[in-house]
């Protein structure tokens, strides 16, 4: 079953806060348009706010077409070339829209890196989105939707518990990097490995964002193969204190969330390895100069056969007592004297 779904439709209220973290090689912004734009699982009255500091609102819709979408097209506030204060602006028209209606909302902001270049400090941008999350919780159906560019100094910070108990981190990578893993490092991703051994590998090598650079743009790279599929790797964190937990789960896009194996450039790979564990398995029933399988009728004729048990027909129960049943042999020597009759002890 695939998580993400429910994670962007439904799961507002016990996930206020959304992530979405794209790179140079892959971009999350097929998830932004998914939410503004997919119908099912979304309430009639759900109202968007979208903040548009690096991409343009085109990017993530073809037109305003809804009342119940609000966008604030901010690429042209530069510092030094406008007098705009952006974060204090930003809160001030989120604060405004939570406060005049009881509406479900999604806040959403691309990007927090932009809006950390534009504050020009990390301690001023982190607290204004602290308060901003604040305004979101008190809202009894809001979400925070942050994207944001990796590598980022704004994402250890956002990630962590004391921002926010709960959360939603989606990260997005291209198919490519799951195929380097299986060739180079022989692991192709659950179930065909271990989900342990799996993880321990990919994490390392997912974060070097650099190398994931040089598998799509390099030299020898292999591209981004087709534009509207990725990799998703979602991580959800629930609860507080001891009951809190964490997980983490590797799914696919195409066009909206799937598994990962529908992805049209991973098939063919999975499909492969399938295929060579299969192969690897031998049948150890081959090549025997004996049949052991039985026939149908072979299974009824044992089944009728009656078992030499001494108990057969007596029913076992807790109070029944312990006993060894012995069925002495024609060889056997038993009698009932003493062997040690004629010793005087």
């Amino acid at each position: 079953m695939v998580l993400l779904p429910s994670i962007l439709n439904t799961e507002s209220h016990r996930h206020p806060l959304l992530i979405l973290q794209s790179s140079l090689a892959q971009t999350s912004l097929p998830i932004v348009r998914h939410i503004l734009t997919d119908k099912s699982g979304r309430k009639e009255t759900r109202r968007d706010l979208l903040f548009c500091l690096l991409y343009p609102p085109s990017s993530f819709i073809d037109q305003k077409s809804s009342n119940l979408l609000e966008v604030h097209d901010w690429i042209d506030h530069v510092p030094g070339y406008t007098d705009v204060d952006t974060q204090a602006e930003l809160l001030a028209i989120v604060e405004k829209a939570l406060q005049s209606s009881a509406d479900p909302f999604n806040v959403i902001i691309d990007s927090v890196d932009t809006l950390l270049e534009d504050g020009a400090s990390l301690l001023k941008t982190y607290k204004c989105l602290s308060k901003l999350y604040a305004l979101v919780k008190k809202h009894t159906d809001a979400r925070l939707i942050l994207h944001s560019q990796s590598p980022s100094s704004l994402l250890p910070l956002l990630t962590q518990t004391a921002f926010s108990s709960s959360l939603s981190h989606i990260i997005v990578h291209p198919p490519v990097l799951i195929a380097h893993l299986a060739t180079e490092f022989l692991m192709p991703p659950p179930p065909l490995s271990p989900l342990q051994k799996f993880w321990s590998v990919f994490l390392p090598v997912s974060e070097r964002t650099h190398d994931t650079d040089r598998l799509v743009f390099g030299l020898a790279g292999e591209g981004s193969g087709i534009p509207s599929e990725f990799v998703v790797e979602l991580v959800v964190r629930e609860g507080t204190g001891r009951k809190r937990g964490v997980e983490r789960v590797l799914e696919g896009w195409s066009d909206g969330p799937c598994e990962l194996s529908a992805l049209e450039t991973l098939r063919h790979f999975t499909r492969k390895q399938k295929e060579q564990t299969q192969a690897a398995a031998p049948d150890p029933t081959q090549n025997l100069p004996f049949n052991l399988n039985l026939t149908s009728s072979q299974q009824e004729s044992r089944a009728q056969v009656p078992l030499p048990y001494e108990h057969e027909g007596t029913p076992i129960t807790r109070s029944t007592p312990s006993a060894i049943f012995y069925d002495p042999d024609s060889a056997d020597d038993i009698d009932d004297d003493d062997p040690d009759e004629d010793l005087d002890i």
